[in-house]
């Protein structure tokens, strides 16, 4: 059971004067944390674009079949008895069809039920001429094609964005660049570092919030991931003029040297059918062909033709036939250089018709889920701020200098590592701010002792760890104020030392930061002020002290609080060590009342009616998804009976009956965001803090997980032994190491760290985390102790300071 004392590490609200601005503290981002960033600005900034290209791209993906069953009668017609018309009548009834009109080309399909499409020259300053539909059999004009004009609109859309072609090519371009920006930063900020890919790639339907938009985000993002890079290189190549004359020098076929009969035709005079015998008589295996008509009558004819075996649909021979039938070029697919055929897979590749209906499917949907990604990524990225809304309130009203605020600057330092010492130091700064007075709000954790000195006035607001110990991310600079050698004379200081009385080191931290500061001739403010698991009237006096500074009565914003006390019901209870050389250990499991919500490391408080003290907190051994707190407890007896508050959880208490309890955020226990390896160990009834984040880590698909846990005696104290097996075989619990101090050669859990060392090294240079849960006497020091001698204590400092170092100890 973790005391309220134990307070969390959070981000430092800096905001220092400009006369110390120039000494402020910062480290450089870590590698992932650029890429983090970076992944978020892109997707923020480019993802309504991104949106909206996936969604036309998904339209687009079946368009032929979308436009035919519109428009039956039109595409197709019912097959006859008959011949099929020749091009040239095909040609003279469009020219009776559109009199005046100049015919550009003609397009023909082999089978027995296609029409036929007549491709007309385009008006003045348009890129394409009309299109028209012939019966195959009769020659009629077919009705009007329905859908086109939208599709052209969602293609222009797709293309161009709707702006003009050079430009929009343009900023396509740019786009797809920020769709391989997002592609592969999302697939480093998500690398699995195992190489169980089914795990990497599965999606669990029992997650819920947070979890559940996350993992459909990242494996969704996944799975299209090899789609994306796709559509987003071949995107590149039309694009960029760079890019494709590039690619088209490589294969042979430079943009510079158009083919021969490229150009639209004008008009054609005979001559047609010959040369659409001969180019059946040298391809009886076409599926579909255009025919380009000459500018002038003795021109030649160019056919495009794909045949039925092709690879791909743009698989296209060609062929130049004069008037009478001669052939005078027949370029095969085939026959191309390997060059000339990769870029004929360009658009295939991009519209997925290079794998056939499965390859068109896939694109489709990697493409409907671009706007799913800009959703849910903009649903992780509210959710973000709406979790810290509260606090960052608080941070932006406290760190916003007032234009009424004057003279020099009073330093307002925390130390914290649950969060308590930085809300009150919020509240405090504000209360100042809004007296007049202008504040600098720094966390310990951004200060060097020379700073100080910088200020006429400093406040702290220091949370004691474990039993009179600095917050971890205050212990760098205790360190470097012990080995402080220069006087601050003219600097007064005041502190608001949080602790809680159960501990021998009552605010420990508080006193040892007083002490120190008047060796080096710090002045107090006014004295200390202790403060007991957050007592009120404590609070009362130090606010009425800072009023002495100028701070304003009242004018504290709301402060976002922990839950409110409500009834949570006993559903089960089970003991989980009968035997035990210890003391018994129970699984408890609380029921809410009504709807509440916790994540892997929070804490839960309960107000026990035997005991009139402070209720007590006790770590969170289950998931939101379980539907109840439980909580690990063990019976404490004493020598006039049961402890008060075990002793009503494990015994008194009847099953069914309601107690007041409330949920306690834990923000620095809680497990890291990315996907890094996890390590955790603990002892006793810490597997409760440890058990949750598992159960988290197995929900979330997260597998490099790590536990080396102690106990008794293997036969009785195995605690969540079945669990844990259960997560073995399921892959998501790869290393294991369990240690019992009263069996035959006995171990203890540093001893498991010792045996391990190489290990444990290799996986803090894979970027792991370390969770401690469990008592503070013994078996944290001695983990403490063991982390030092084996990475070295530099490196386990840095691992506290960057938050890869957590600990709930008790």
């Amino acid at each position: 059971m973790p005391p309220p004392a134990l307070a969390r590490s959070s981000p430092a609200v800096v905001t220092p004067s400009a006369a110390l601005s120039a000494r402020r503290r910062w480290r450089l981002p870590t590698l992932r944390e650029v890429w983090f960033q970076l992944h978020w600005f892109v997707g923020i900034t480019a993802g309504t674009l991104l949106a909206v290209i996936g969604l036309t791209g998904a339209i687009l993906a079946f368009e032929d079949e979308i436009v035919e069953a519109l428009n039956p009668g039109v595409f197709s017609v019912a097959p006859e008895q008959r011949p099929r018309l020749g091009p040239e009548q095909i040609l003279l009834a469009a020219q009776q069809a559109r009199p005046g009109m100049r015919v550009a080309s003609l397009t023909f399909k082999s089978e027995a039920d296609s029409s036929a499409s007549v491709r007309f020259a385009p008006p003045p300053g348009e890129r394409r001429g009309p299109e028209i539909h012939i019966h195959p059999y009769s020659g009629a004009l077919l009705p009007a094609a329905r859908g086109e004009a939208f599709f052209q609109f969602v293609d222009s859309t797709h293309r161009w964005l709707l702006l003009p072609r050079a430009p929009g090519r343009i900023v396509l371009g740019i786009l797809a660049l920020c769709l391989v920006g997002l592609a592969l930063s999302g697939l480093y900020l998500r690398w699995p570092r195992n190489k169980d890919w089914r795990s990497w790639l599965t999606f669990n339907t029992k997650l819920r919030g947070r979890s559940f938009l996350w993992a459909l985000h990242a494996i969704a993002g996944t799975w299209a991931l090899v789609a994306y890079l796709v559509v987003a290189g071949t995107g590149l190549y039309w694009s960029f003029d760079i890019v494709r004359g590039t690619l088209q020098d490589w294969a042979g076929t430079p943009s510079s040297q158009p083919r021969e009969g490229r150009s639209a035709a004008v008009r054609g005079e005979g001559g047609l059918a010959p040369a659409w015998q001969a180019f059946v008589a040298r391809a009886p295996d076409w599926s579909n062909a255009t025919i380009r008509l000459p500018e002038r009558g003795s021109g030649a004819y160019q056919l495009t033709w794909v045949a039925q075996d092709a690879p791909h649909d743009r698989a296209r021979n060609r062929m130049t036939l004069g008037a009478d039938g001669t052939v005078r070029q027949d370029e095969r697919h085939a026959d191309m250089s390997t060059g000339q055929r990769a870029l004929s897979t360009i658009r295939p590749l991009h519209t997925g018709t290079y794998f056939g209906l499965p390859g068109r499917i896939v694109m489709m949907l990697a493409s409907l889920a671009l706007p799913g990604f800009a959703i849910t990524g903009w649903m992780l990225y509210l959710g973000r701020r709406r979790q810290k809304r509260a606090l960052a309130r608080e941070r932006s009203l406290a760190a916003q200098a007032g234009a009424h605020t004057s003279g020099a600057p009073v330093l307002v330092a925390f130390a914290t590592q649950g969060g308590q010492a930085e809300r009150i130091a919020l509240h405090s700064a504000a209360a100042l701010r809004a007296g007049g007075r202008a504040v600098d709000l720094r966390a310990v954790s951004a200060l060097a002792p020379g700073d100080l000195a910088g200020y006429g006035q400093a406040l702290f607001v220091a949370s004691t760890f474990g039993e009179g110990e600095a917050p971890d991310a205050a212990r760098r600079f205790s360190r470097e104020l012990e080995a402080w050698q220069s006087m601050f004379d003219d600097c007064r200081f005041a502190v608001l030392a949080l602790g809680d009385r159960n501990y021998a080191q009552f605010c420990g931290y508080g006193h040892a930061l007083q002490l120190r500061l008047l060796a080096l001739g710090g002045a107090p403010l006014f004295p200390l002020v202790e403060v007991d698991q957050g007592d009120p009237v404590a609070l009362a006096r130090w606010m009425q002290a800072l009023g002495g500074l100028g701070a304003a009565a009242g004018a504290l914003p709301p402060a976002a609080e922990d839950a409110a006390f409500s009834d949570w019901v006993l559903h089960s209870r089970r003991l989980l060590n009968p035997g035990s050389l210890g003391a018994p250990l129970y699984d408890i499991a609380l029921r809410p009342a009504a709807d509440a919500r916790w994540q892997p490391g929070d804490l839960i408080e309960v107000a026990v009616p035997a005991a009139p003290s402070a209720p007590r907190r006790y770590s969170i051994a289950s998931v939101q998804e379980d539907g109840a707190v439980e909580l690990l407890v063990r019976q404490q007896r004493y020598a006039q009976g049961l402890g008060l508050a075990s002793g009503w959880l494990t015994e008194q208490m009847a099953i069914g009956q309601a107690v007041q309890a409330r949920l306690v955020a834990n923000p620095g226990f809680h497990a890291p965001v990315d996907d890094v390896p996890c390590i955790y160990i603990g002892n006793g009834s810490g597997m409760a803090g440890l058990r949750g984040h598992l159960r988290g880590r197995a929900a979330m698909g997260r597998r490099r997980n790590w536990l080396l846990f102690g106990e008794r005696q293997r036969a009785i104290d195995s605690l969540c032994e079945a669990e844990l097996a259960v997560l073995r075989a399921e892959g998501m619990l790869p290393e294991l190491d369990l240690a019992f101090s009263r069996d035959p050669g006995p171990e203890y859990v540093q001893d498991r760290l010792h045996a391990r060392a190489d290990l444990l090294r290799q996986w803090i240079d894979d970027g792991a985390v370390i969770h401690v849960c469990g008592s503070l006497q013994g078996m944290a020091g001695a983990v403490h102790e063991a982390l030092v001698a084996i990475l070295g204590q530099a490196l386990v400092e840095r691992l506290m300071d960057t938050g890869r170092y957590r600990r709930d100890v008790y």
